[in-house]
């Protein structure tokens, strides 16, 4: 009987307990670690922060369907790993032994590199559920008395959707609330150009997202490096192609929330020879460590490198579609090595994006991500707010019930009418 320990219970732990469930039989142990006893929808986050949604609405308890799924639940932080010896220590002191290990943790948020920055200092932060809940906190004291906002993203950061969602989402929360007017906006970001997004842009999606920003009357500063933040005030240079500064920002603000740079976490960065100098997992072409053939991993953990070379530096990103192929692939591949057969399962790295702007969205299909691509589609409409809102739905539901259906690939299908996400 094997030990499989999938750690980090997120976008990709959670469909990753349950496909390897599915996949290695009644005979072999499947435990899920994961730092509380909840998966929380982390797309729902920008939702949060304006309290159009609450955390009871975006996210399911764990405990009742992995247990119908007969995976065994640790709820706690990993403090170590032992590669070699193939154990993992609890922050409660357990050591659970594992013969394969698949880690799929997320970031830890590198708000330390930016002196201010972060829900700890100036600035909020939606890439958790308890950095959303604070961010609205900070978001209603703002409202009795608003002023300048600043949305973006960090040198370095390698998510950039949510930080257009939440710049378009605040626009029409505003706008509802009769308050627009009293708001100057500026989205600040890492990338060379508005609609870049790490991935180079998709299509025309700089000239779609210029022209979305201007009709909201939302001011950009792209090429951004963001000094430091002070209490109201945020210190940034503009360079210019050549990564020279051009132009100083101090930008004043009564609200702001930036999105930061990533590294590994830090038991699985602290793993000799696991891990880039950034910590995050170095993988081969199957989703295996090349040192470690019995750890796997999955999701924005993962060493991906940068999709071009850009003046300030910029990420790419991972998006769930191309997580969930990550997923299918370890669980093949994980059957595969239990069988003795070789490791031949590959993930389609593709990105799929549905940016919700709160009255309208915009959606994006790169395949693959990185250019040249065989299909490059980018649409915008009313349409795509209904369908983030679907889509919460259907994934939650499908988390409830224990379902490894690839729901990315089976949702996108339906709604956006594309033949096909593996072209």
């Amino acid at each position: 009987m094997a030990t499989i320990i999938v750690l980090g219970a997120g976008l990709g732990g959670v469909p990753m307990a349950y496909e390897i469930r599915r996949k290695v039989g009644a005979e072999h142990k499947v435990v899920l670690v994961g730092s509380s006893g909840y998966f929380e929808f982390t797309p729902s986050n920008p939702w949060l922060a304006v309290g159009w949604r609450k955390r009871e609405d975006t996210r399911v308890d764990l405990h009742r369907p992995l247990d119908r799924k007969g995976i065994e639940f640790f709820p706690g932080q990993a403090t170590a790993i032992d590669a070699e010896g193939k154990t993992l220590t609890l922050a409660d002191g357990r050591v659970v032994s594992f013969d394969y290990l698949v880690i799929t943790t997320g970031p830890k948020l590198a708000f330390d590199e930016i002196p201010g920055l972060g829900p700890d200092a100036f600035t909020q932060s939606i890439c958790t559920h308890d950095h959303a809940e604070r961010a609205w906190q900070r978001y209603e004291q703002f409202l009795a008395n608003p002023g300048p906002i600043v949305i973006g993203a960090a040198p370095g950061a390698s998510c950039f959707g949510p930080a257009y969602e939440f710049a378009m989402i605040v626009d029409t929360d505003l706008r509802r609330r009769k308050l627009r007017d009293k708001v100057p906006m500026t989205y600040v970001s890492s990338e060379p150009y508005v609609g870049h997004m790490g991935l180079g842009g998709v299509g025309d999606s700089k000239g779609l997202m210029e022209s979305i920003l201007r009709q909201r009357h939302i001011k950009w500063i792209t090429n951004a490096r963001i000094a430091s933040v002070t209490d109201g005030q945020m210190h940034v240079t503009e360079v210019d192609d050549e990564g020279k500064p051009r132009r100083e920002h101090d930008l004043k603000f009564n609200f702001a929330m930036v999105l930061p740079a990533f590294r590994g976490v830090d038991a699985v960065a602290a793993v000799p020879g696991l891990c880039n100098p950034r910590g995050f997992v170095l993988t081969d072409q199957h989703q295996r460590s090349p040192k470690y053939p019995w750890i796997f991993s999955a999701g924005v953990c993962i060493a991906i490198p940068p999709v071009e070379a850009t003046p300030v530096p910029t990420g790419a990103p991972k998006t769930g579609f191309m997580i969930e192929s990550m997923v299918t692939a370890i669980a093949e591949n994980i059957e595969a090595d239990l069988a003795g057969r070789p490791a031949e399962a590959r993930a389609t790295w593709n990105a799929l994006c549905l940016a919700d702007f709160g009255d309208g969205g915009a959606a994006f299909v790169a395949l693959p991500q990185i250019p040249p691509r065989n299909v490059t589609w980018a649409k915008e409409g009313y349409w795509v707010h209904l369908a983030k809102i679907a889509f919460e739905k259907y994934f939650m539901r499908k988390i409830r019930v224990g379902s490894v259906t690839p729901v990315y690939e089976k949702y996108a299908l339906k709604l956006l009418g594309i033949h096909s996400l593996k072209e």
